[in-house]
């Protein structure tokens, strides 16, 4: 911190860690050229050999195993997209919460949940017959590799080779742009879609069906109306009938 004017409660541990800093507070840097370019950025933690060296004036990051960027703020990095291949956490399998919503990762590494508000959306139009590719879709049974899942539980869904047959934007692809997943909240949103379809045009028969029954409720009270009527007027007739007469022969 051989720049340092003003900054206070800074930390550094490592062959120019933090060498350049003047003014930013509560930084902590461990190890070669941690936070090597940082300046005026504060509250940053940098762990590992140039971790947050790109930092510049940003605050409030934390970079382990990752340069960062220069004067972004309030950012998490671990790790360097490319070079570690998977990612272990404890504490998250079998750990029971509520009232959260899914976490999705993009290609980037990135995490985050995807937004549903308008704010975030161009060009909404009604989903209409789009979603009608699913019902070409072919769900399977599978388990997955050895080298995936040593257990070898029971898997139920698609194959992601053949849903891209069927509709290209319902899968993700790898950093070599290889067909890697499927979107299943998308396929969830285009389920939703034509279960609403079918459920309209149930509706609209058992309407059209309401309708049919009442008009034969009410033909059949017209008919009954005129059996009863035609019974009275019948009735009449034999009751006006002359009686027979008799005749004597002499």
């Amino acid at each position: 911190m051989e720049m340092n004017t003003t900054g206070i409660e800074n930390a550094a541990h490592g062959y120019a860690a933090l060498i350049s800093n003047t003014t930013g507070n509560d930084n902590t840097a461990d190890g070669h050229y941690a936070l090597l370019n940082n300046t005026t950025g504060a509250g940053n933690i940098a762990l590992g050999a140039s971790a947050g060296a790109n930092l510049t004036t940003g605050s409030n990051n934390i970079d382990i195993g990752n340069a960062g960027v220069a004067a972004e703020a309030r950012k998490i990095h671990i790790g360097v997209q490319g070079t570690q291949n998977g990612a272990f956490i404890a504490g998250i399998s079998g750990s029971t919460v509520g009232g959260g919503t899914t976490v999705v990762v993009n290609p980037a590494g990135k995490l985050g949940v995807a937004p549903s508000s308008a704010r975030f959306k161009d060009e909404v139009k009604p989903m209409d017959k789009a979603s009608e590719a699913i019902l070409a879709l072919e769900p399977v049974t599978f388990r997955y590799k050895k080298e995936i899942d040593t257990q070898g539980t029971p898997q139920f869904g698609l194959v992601a080779e053949d849903v891209e047959k069927v509709n290209p934007d319902l899968v993700a692809r790898d950093a070599e742009g290889k067909v890697y997943t499927v979107r299943y909240e998308a396929v969830n949103a285009m389920l939703l879609n034509e279960f609403l379809k079918e459920h309209r045009t149930v509706q609209e028969l058992k309407s059209t069906a309401a309708k049919q029954e009442a008009i034969i409720a009410h033909q059949q009270t017209q008919i009954e109306a005129l059996t009863a009527g035609l019974q009275k007027v019948s009735a009449q007739l034999e009751a006006n009938k002359p009686a027979p007469q008799v005749v004597n022969n002499p």
